[in-house]
């Protein structure tokens, strides 16, 4: 009688350099894949390529590092020691890049155990949400700034033109030498942008910037 063998034996058992390759290309693969659902769900104002592609290493690094916990009783409680000491000091702005830092970890400690079955149907479950959820957008209104730079004799004429904006708030309005600065929040439809230009119009008035606002805080 011969064993019968399954794909699912190279990720139990003891470590060996097998094991450890299609691991790593599985969990290449699954990190391109969240690669690819960033890239098209990203709904920023300024994507950023390199943290895109640092999923693709964390869900291999996340891999690596648990298989190497779970080979060893001994080195996993040195891991653990080492790792408590790492501290991360980038700042994320925007809480999505959270989720999708967590999901690479999940998605790497996943393969790392072994659990393949597992990675990969959380990898396309989630990824579909994800695009279900960016797609739905709807035909509802948007947050934007809208920021100001304009001289003491505009100060009227512009004060009675952001009275007129849709659900419009002061955020800040700094005063300098050489004019003020306002900014003001507002919430609009993207077809809805032509207003900007009467402020242009008003004498006084230097430029005029309409910005999508994600919930940073701009000073």
């Amino acid at each position: 009688m011969f064993a019968t063998f399954h794909i699912s034996d190279l990720f139990s058992g003891t470590l060996n350099p097998l094991r450890v390759v299609l691991t790593l290309l599985i969990a290449l693969a699954v990190g391109g894949f969240l690669y690819l659902i960033y890239k098209k769900t990203f709904a920023g104002v300024v994507y950023s390529r390199s943290f895109n592609i640092s999923l693709i290493l964390l869900t291999m690094v996340s891999a690596l590092v648990l298989m190497l916990i779970s080979s060893n009783l001994t080195l996993s409680l040195g891991m653990v020691g080492a790792l408590s000491i790492v501290r991360f000091r980038t700042a994320i702005k925007d809480p999505i890049d959270t989720v999708f830092m967590f999901w690479a970890v999940g998605e790497g400690l996943a393969l790392g155990a072994g659990f393949v079955d597992v990675g990969l149907i959380g990898a396309l479950v989630i990824g579909v949400v994800m695009v279900v959820i960016s797609g739905a957008k709807g035909s509802g209104t948007a947050p934007y700034l809208l920021i100001l730079h304009y001289d003491e004799r505009a100060s009227q004429q512009i004060k009675g033109l952001v009275k007129q904006l849709p659900k419009a708030r002061v955020k800040s309005k700094t005063v300098q030498r050489e004019g003020m600065e306002l900014t003001v929040e507002l919430r609009i439809h993207e077809s809805e942008t032509d207003f900007v230009d009467k402020f242009l119009r008003v004498p006084g008035v230097f430029d005029a910037t309409l910005v999508a606002h994600q919930g940073d805080l701009i000073s």
